[in-house]
This record gives C-alpha cells, sequence and structure tokens, in this order.
C-alpha cells in the first residue's frame, strides 16, 4: 500500500512542480517534520497551494526519523523482552531460549520507520502538497531557494513561509559526538551492539527512556543528572517516584551531580563528575556516553535574519500573535521557538497557522497541552504541577489514587504508581493531572480533553467509566480532588 503511494508521489511532485513552478505559492513550509508536514497538509485542504521543503530526504523529522517513533519501537520491544524474562514465568507461561536478534530488533524499528515515512507521502500526494527534497533558504522574503539533493538548484516564490526546522541534540563540551562511543539520541537507536555498560549525562525525558531500553536488555547503566531530580520539569512528588521505580529496575542515578570532563578513548569512553554541593570526583567507565542534556533550535543556514527574521538568547526565532515573526508573511512554529519541544505542540501550531492563514481562528492551548515519557511505567502529565501552584499562590486542592488499588491494574499485575489531581480549592476547576503508572499516555488524553473545557474535578468523577478498567483510577483521583473515593 505505502509502495504503491510512494510511487503516486513522485509523479504527482513533478507533475505539480512543471505545471506550477511559475506561479507562487500560498504557503511554502520549509521543514518536513510533525509541525511542518501537518501545516502542508492542513493548508492544502484548506485551498492553499502548499509546498514543503524537507533536506533530509524522507518526511517526518527527527520524530518520526531518529526519534519519537524509532525510540517508541525499542522502548515496545525491550518492555516485551524484560517482561517475558522476568515475569512470564510468574504468570505461568514457559519460554525456553529467550534471547535478543538485536539484527532483528534494529531492521523492524527501521521498517516502522519506512512504513510512516513512506505513508506521509502517500498523504502529500493526496492532498496536492508540492514536496520538494532539498535545503530551503530565503533569498527574500517571498523567494525559497532550494539546495536539491539531487545536486540541482531551485528557486520558488511564495506569498507565505512557515519555518518549522526543528531542532538537534546539544552538545556538551569536551565530548563531541562520533554518534560510535560519544552518542547523541540519535547514536543511541543505531548501536550496531547492545552494550555491557552505558552512562548517560542527562536525566530528562530522552536519557531516561534510552536508559530503560538498555537496561532491559541487560546493560548496566548509570544516569548523570545535575538536579536534584530527574525528568525536572515534572510534578516533585511524581519525579521522586519514577525514580524510585526506576531505580528499582536496576537503573543507576547520581542525582545532583555535574560532569567535570570526558574522553572518548576510541573503544570506550569515561566520564569524570563530582557532587553539585561539593565532595569526592569520580570516575566513570562505559562502552558509550549518550549526551542527552537537551535540544537545540535549528535554524542555521536559513538566512532568515537577512530578510528580519530575530532570533532570541538561545537561537530560537522570535514570535508575536498568531506565530508571526515580525516579518510580514514569514511565520515559525515547532521547536525553533518557545515553548516545549514536543511533536504535538508543534502539529497542533501548524494547524493553527494553515487556519488563519485562511480567514478562521487559529489557536492553541498551551495549558493543554501534554507530556509523556514512555517508560514502563509511563509518565503522563497536563496542567500545572504542584510547584508551580505553589509559586503562584494558587489556592489549591489535590486527590490521588494509587493504582495497587485499582481491579485491572492489580489483574495485569501493573500496580505500580497513582494518579494525582490538582484543582483550585474554590471552584474545583481542573488545573492539573499527573500520572505515574501503567498507560499513562493514553489516559491523560480525558484529563487534556477536561483541562480543555474547564471541567471540574467533579465533572470527571461523575462520567461513567468502564469496569475494570485503568481508567477508573482517574475517577477516583478526581473523587479524592473533589470529596472522598471509594476504594480507598
Amino acid at each position: 500500500m505505502f509502495k504503491t503511494r510512494y510511487l503516486i508521489t513522485n509523479q504527482l511532485t513533478h507533475f505539480q512542480r512543471s505545471s506550477f513552478s511559475s506561479q507562487p505559492f500560498d504557503l511554502v513550509v520549509i521543514g518536513g517534520g510533525p509541525g511542518g508536514y501537518v501545516a502542508a497538509i492542513k493548508a492544502a485542504q484548506l485551498g492553499l497551494k502548499t509546498a514543503c521543503v524537507e533536506k533530509r530526504g524522507s518526511l517526518g523529522g527527527t520524530c518520526l526519523n531518529v526519534g519519537c517513533i524509532p525510540s517508541k519501537a525499542l522502548l515496545n520491544i525491550s518492555h516485551k523482552y524484560e517482561d517475558a524474562h522476568k515475569n512470564f514465568k510468574g504468570l505461568g507461561i514457559k519460554v525456553d531460549n529467550l534471547g535478543v536478534d538485536w539484527a532483528q530488533v534494529q531492521k523492524k524499528k527501521g521498517d516502522i520507520v519506512g512504513s510512516l515515512t513512506k505513508g506521509i507521502e502517500g498523504l502529500f500526494a493526496k492532498n496536492k502538497v508540492s514536496y520538494y527534497k532539498g535545503w530551503g533558504k530565503f533569498a527574500s522574503k517571498n523567494e525559497i531557494t532550494i539546495d536539491l539533493n539531487d545536486g540541482k538548484k531551485e528557486t520558488i516564490t511564495t506569498k507565505n513561509t512557515l519555518i518549522a526546522t526543528g531542532s538537534e541534540p546539544t552538545p556538551f563540551p569536551g565530548l563531541d559526538f562520533d554518534e560510535k562511543i560519544v552518542i547523541s539520541s540519535t547514536g543511541a537507536l543505531a548501536l550496531q551492539q547492545i552494550p555491557k555498560k552505558l552512562v548517560v549525562i542527562g536525566g530528562g525525558v530522552i536519557g531516561v527512556e534510552m536508559a530503560s531500553v538498555y537496561q532491559r536488555l541487560g546493560t548496566e547503566v548509570t544516569v548523570v543528572e545535575y538536579l536534584d531530580n530527574i525528568c525536572g520539569a515534572i510534578d516533585l512528588e511524581v519525579s521522586k517516584a519514577f525514580q524510585k521505580i526506576l531505580t528499582k529496575q536496576g537503573i543507576k542515578f547520581l542525582i545532583g551531580h555535574k560532569v567535570l570532563g570526558g574522553k572518548n578513548l576510541g573503544n570506550g569512553a569515561e566520564v569524570t563528575i563530582e557532587p553539585v554541593k561539593g565532595g569526592d570526583k569520580i570516575t566513570l567507565t562505559a562502552d558509550h556516553v549518550l549526551v542527552s542534556t537537551g535540544r537545540r533550535p535549528y535554524t542555521q543556514g536559513l538566512n532568515a535574519e537577512s530578510i528580519g527574521v530575530k532570533l532570541d538568547n538561545r537561537g530560537r526565532i522570535q514570535i508575536g500573535h498568531n506565530f508571526t515573526t515580525g516579518v510580514d508573511g514569514v511565520y515559525a512554529i515547532g521547536d525553533v521557538v518557545e515553548g516545549p519541544m514536543l511533536a504535538h505542540k508543534a502539529e497542533e501550531e501548524g494547524i493553527a497557522v494553515a487556519e488563519i492563514l485562511t480567514g478562521k481562528v487559529g489557536h492553541v492551548n498551551y495549558d493543554a497541552i501534554p507530556g509523556v515519557i514512555y517508560t514502563n511505567p509511563e509518565v503522563a502529565t497536563v496542567g500545572k504541577t504542584e510547584e508551580e501552584l505553589k509559586k503562584a499562590g494558587v489556592q489549591y486542592a489535590k486527590g490521588s489514587f494509587p493504582f495497587l488499588a485499582n481491579s485491572r491494574a492489580k489483574a495485569n499485575d501493573e500496580i505500580e504508581g497513582f494518579i494525582k489531581v490538582l484543582t483550585d480549592k474554590k471552584t474545583d476547576k481542573l488545573l492539573g493531572v499527573h500520572i505515574v503508572g501503567p498507560n499513562a499516555g493514553e489516559m491523560i488524553a480525558e484529563a487534556v480533553l477536561g483541562i480543555e473545557y474547564g471541567a471540574a474535578s467533579e465533572d470527571l468523577a461523575r462520567t461513567c467509566h468502564a469496569h475494570p478498567t485503568l481508567s477508573e483510577a482517574l475517577k477516583e483521583a478526581c473523587m479524592s480532588a473533589h470529596f472522598k473515593p471509594i476504594h480507598m
């Protein structure tokens, strides 16, 4: 199916270029990641003549090619292996000669990515989006010069341009990426073999997800984090509980430690660290060092500043109301602008821009953007943390419910974690929901919907949830915030 779509895409792309190259596009999107390709499709659906320029040669951006999708594939595979290795015997399931065929794991991951990227090309063909494989840059605010991947050049004209070029891993001083020994998230997804020892610099989302993958497969993993807790942006109570769970699983955390330096030894690496508050230095050795200290906007080579686009002190494009850059007809979304670097946030922004360009009211509610960490158990959050509410002086109520008391979690033997609900103390309006537990990434959608439409905890508590389901724990947590739970 996808193979057929891919062939059609190539034909349509050639047809669109030859037929319309003399006429300006209504919108050119630079960047084919989640924000860019979604914006292009939505704009075309709304009647705009649209093109998308992507240098990678495959659509989906970092997320689909070397981020969200391949990492989730590895997380899923490694979770199934660990489940079979550690838990099947207790369930009465016998498994003999259990092992990991790493080459097949990597092939499966690649197949998943390939099918999805070709699927997006099919969607471009279906919606008549012109697709240029190459590097796009501004010749003027209405002209985009493309260095095509086949070595040729082409210049197209446009009424509007959307910058959606995403982000890249932030390097660590003294530990240059070679993607063999010192690796970014990209290299971590493509190791030739399962390492015996892995040091992870940075205990954020990417760090703990990749730590989980390899720990499950038998790697000795040490995570070094400068802060006093992992995944620093999430609710502190959830963060501490989450760290305890991952520690019990076998990941070693050195919290409150800073990296002084490191060496790529060719056949391994060493990293020297010390406690932030003072203490003895420690030297860690490993087969690989994963640097996951964050990501930075990718705007190099766009020539955007020459037309008046301004960057802030962190390299992000400055935008105003409706994602405008201050240059008429030039917009920016996603990882290149302020806000969480999340694929779904970029998608919502891309749709909003397409709607604004067609006279509709495009809007993104940044108080209702969920965040998910796809470990086992998962962590999912939306809205305000307890620390944020305290800092803002908001009078709030709190309710929680453990999965230990949920019948489906007990039946599934997945009882780690809890759900925490934060509400306005006077009005009962939902302010934040935080989950550490099984299937958290799916369950958070109900909380996002509640926050989006201004629901109270009583509204969710009075909504009938199927029994037995994990989502009943959210109902009970809302009951706890509003009055009292039933099963606690």
